[in-house]
């Protein structure tokens, strides 16, 4: 297996993570922006968006690279560009997959089975207040039924500057399990990556604004208010010298944080800690965790790479 990059230690507490010998294996190469991994333990298979392609690929330990759905995230009728496919990718608590869909701008569900996948969708929501979304992009659930998701323009041909935008600003929403769509906050110029803490009290939010380059913590108060905003990491000046910005993110049952940033994916412990980095030489958009958090999936612009960390 082909590797790339390196594993570099920051603190003694990274060797709890990842051992000594870990290495950084090319699993799959070719694409035009990889994104959204997902790990599903039952079928030993993952799921990851190819952006540009509208495309969700599969790989399996067994069968390596297979097509998985097409198209994922636009099913409009006139041909378009940009990043029109699928991003983010989630099971719900029925077992269907959840799209971030870009070029339909809404969060959805396929009706299919896993085992039989088909572009047969259903919006979980595609608007707020009447207004479409901009091009949901990360989106992570809580553990009754709701939907925590991103918003910014990156899906749209002129993104900020598309004439199709409605909303004037790029936001984090809620989806209750009825369906109810509620802004939580319009004030991040950037929202990208979305993660909750195991004991669901904090809100992690990347955001991938290159002159803003920080990941916002909130803790949830009564009735979902983002409360006592603050900052887990400042990488503004890291991001003018180093590719990659703030983007998708996973943390493990521990609270250990896995971020994709400037230079590749920075791993903080549950207090905030830099542990250590997962460098290589081209931007990494997200990451999943499989194995009992022992073995992380990372897509990584043509690539997917695995690190088998224990």
């Amino acid at each position: 297996m082909q590797t790339i990059g390196t594993i570099e230690k920051t603190d003694k507490g990274l060797e709890a993570i990842i051992n000594a010998d870990a290495r950084v294996e090319i699993i799959a190469d070719g694409f035009d922006w990889s994104e959204g991994p997902l790990w599903i333990p039952e079928q030993q298979m993952l799921l990851f968006s190819d952006i540009p392609q509208n495309k969700v690929y599969k790989w399996t330990p067994d069968n390596g690279l297979e097509t998985y759905l097409t198209p994922s995230g636009y099913t409009g009728p006139t041909p378009r560009g940009g990043e029109l496919g699928s991003n983010a990718l989630l099971l719900n608590r029925e077992g269907k997959l959840v799209l971030c869909q870009h070029g339909d701008r809404r969060l959805a569900v396929m009706d299919t089975a896993l085992e039989h996948p088909a572009p047969v969708f259903s919006a979980v929501a595609d608007n707020y207040q009447g207004k479409k979304f901009n091009s949901p992009n990360d989106v992570t659930m809580r553990s009754n039924g709701d939907y925590f998701f991103t918003d910014p323009p990156y899906g749209m041909e002129q993104r900020e500057n598309d004439p199709v935008r409605e909303l004037p600003f790029h936001g984090v929403f809620k989806v209750s399990a009825g369906g109810a769509v509620t802004l939580l906050t319009d004030s991040i110029t950037r929202p990208n990556g979305i993660v909750f803490t195991p004991d669901e009290k904090t809100l992690i939010v990347a955001n991938s604004d290159p002159g803003k380059a920080v990941w916002y913590m909130f803790d949830m108060g009564p009735g979902d208010v983002l409360t006592n905003p603050r900052i887990l990491r400042d990488v503004t000046e890291e991001a003018k010298t180093q590719t990659g910005l703030p983007d998708g993110m996973k943390i493990d049952r521990q609270g250990n944080i896995f971020a994709t940033g400037p230079g590749g994916i920075w791993i903080f412990d549950k207090s905030g800690k830099l542990l250590g980095k997962i460098k290589g030489p081209v931007a990494m958009s997200n990451c999943a965790l499989a194995e009992d958090d022992t073995v992380l999936y990372i897509t990584a612009d043509r690539y997917v790479l695995r690190v088998k960390m224990r």
